[in-house]
């Protein structure tokens, strides 16, 4: 916090945050961030690691609360503004938090349960006061706890420290060349990295603005593209797609400007799952902008991205970033030959502290000669990396082969129809898993005519056997497919 407050020191009156209309200076920002977390201590002079929840949506007020708890010795504990109740009393009990700071509309709908678990549930407010003298914080000291999607298990408190969360700012400011000049649309969740750091920490760190639209929605985005202060955009595959759709659904006059608007970004970045290739065709093709990918996790930050200035392969994400080191491992050793799939495995300041109170799923984590094993596999090609999905999720083992299914998407997402699509193993007696493809179609054809169109375009053993239509995939809340569901479908 001590480095990025410094960093925010520099910037005075320019401003810091454009949220509801309203601008906030980063003079503002520091100020009021101060009071909050002076109220936060109370009557002591550090909150000594004191787990501080907070509910609100993404806006200055969110900005301004977790700088408070982080100024005050806290550690912050964004939650998700679209989780269910149970999902939140999960996180509360998990983490012991012992104070939950909500706007007003949230104020009414938590209280039973704060009252339950003797948390202290508070309305956001600055008094209008000045801030007393606050702890200096040691960047060894933890800084935010996010929770992992819990996919496969129960959801892991991932710790992060204050240096953690510096490097990771520093590393990406640096790749992506921020400057104070910079204005970027926050539309990201700020329950996860990409939203909290990618985005707005970054732009905090740079002198540059962040405007916030709490809720997206692809005509508010085309507008405010269309008002050309934007300089960088981030986002995930999900919303890519839905601004495509809505840009097919516009009439001619409509398109050209939505199109002419993109023209002043320096950079439109796409993370958090994988981008399609035929979407990151189309996107370049209505905007003129090749998106750069980028590769992360909620335990080691970002770790990998195509370059900023030089050539971004599709399909790929790239080096490691500066200061991250990265390599393959597979069951018999370091992979050492190119076009060989083997698991991430990440060293670097990056790499988070601790899964919060659970020692034995932290040390699991790690290699015994201290790598920290993210699960996803990967492989090099030409100095590129190219990511082929999580080994328990996306790898399907079918008849002695390991196929990737994201390898598998990419092909059928260029057929005409196919709208979007989620490729998944089934269990069975025989293969070990099915090999099978839920999908989205602009047509109610039988969808077995996508086995006989990928004839050819894929060996035999990758093809799906098995078919099904869907309406949409089921998505969390960062618009990954939720490929457990996904399989439910077949199975039930």
């Amino acid at each position: 916090m001590e480095k990025l407050l410094k960093q925010a020191s520099k910037f005075k009156d320019r401003i810091a945050i454009i949220s509801d209309g309203d601008k906030f200076s980063y003079n503002l920002l520091i100020q009021e961030s101060g009071i909050l977390a002076s109220s936060l201590c109370e009557d002591i002079d550090d909150l000594d690691e004191e787990r501080i929840a907070f509910m609100i949506d993404p806006s200055y007020a969110y900005t301004v609360t977790q700088w408070a708890i982080w100024r005050a010795g806290g550690i912050a504990v964004p939650l998700c503004t679209s989780h269910p109740l149970d999902s939140i009393e999960y996180v509360l009990k998990d983490a012991a938090v012992s104070k939950l700071i909500v706007s007003d509309i949230y104020y009414d709908w938590l209280l039973p349960l704060a009252k339950s678990l003797n948390v202290a549930l508070i309305k956001y407010n600055i008094v209008s006061k000045n801030s007393t003298t606050l702890p200096n914080i040691d960047g060894s000291r933890s800084a935010m706890i996010l929770y992992t999607s819990g996919t496969t298990s129960l959801p892991k408190g991932v710790v992060t420290t204050h240096d953690n969360i510096a490097f990771c700012i520093e590393s990406l400011t640096t790749a992506w060349c921020w400057s104070k000049e910079d204005h970027i649309l926050n539309i990201l969740p700020l329950h996860h990295v990409h939203g909290i750091i990618n985005v707005m920490s970054c732009a905090l760190w740079s002198g540059a603005i962040c405007e916030f639209l709490p809720k997206f929605n692809a005509q508010q985005v085309w507008q405010t593209f269309q008002g050309g202060a934007l300089t960088l955009f981030m986002a995930v595959p999900t919303i890519y797609y839905k601004l495509i759709r809505h840009w097919k659904n516009a009439n001619e006059e409509e398109k050209k400007k939505m199109s002419a608007s993109c023209a002043s970004f320096r950079l439109m970045v796409s993370g958090s799952a994988a981008l399609p290739i035929p979407v990151l065709n189309e996107w370049k093709d209505i905007t003129g902008q090749l998106l750069l990918e980028r590769y992360g996790m909620t335990e080691i930050g970002m770790a990998l991205s195509n370059p900023y200035a030089s050539e971004r392969r599709p399909g790929h994400v790239g080096q490691p970033l500066p200061g991250v080191q990265i390599r393959l491992k597979k069951e018999n050793g370091i992979v050492t030959k190119s076009n060989t799939p083997g698991e991430i495995q990440v060293k670097g300041p990056n790499v988070f502290k601790e899964y919060w109170r659970k020692p034995e799923a932290t040390k699991k984590a790690y290699t015994e000669d201290g790598w920290f094993k993210t699960g996803d596999i990967a492989q090099l090609n030409d100095n590129y990396f190219q990511i082929l999905g999580r080994d328990s999720i996306d790898i399907i083992k079918s008849g002695g082969y390991k196929i990737s299914a994201l390898e598998i998407e990419s092909v059928l997402l260029k057929h005409p129809d196919i709208e979007q699509v989620g490729v998944i193993g089934v269990p069975d007696d025989e293969w070990g898993e099915v090999v099978s493809a839920a999908v989205v179609s602009s047509s109610n054809q039988d969808p077995k005519i996508y086995k006989e169109w990928l004839k050819g375009k894929l060996p035999d053993y990758r093809i799906p056997r098995r078919y099904i239509l869907i309406d949409d995939l089921p998505k969390n809340t960062l618009g990954k497919v939720t490929k457990n569901k996904l399989k439910d479908l077949f199975i039930h």
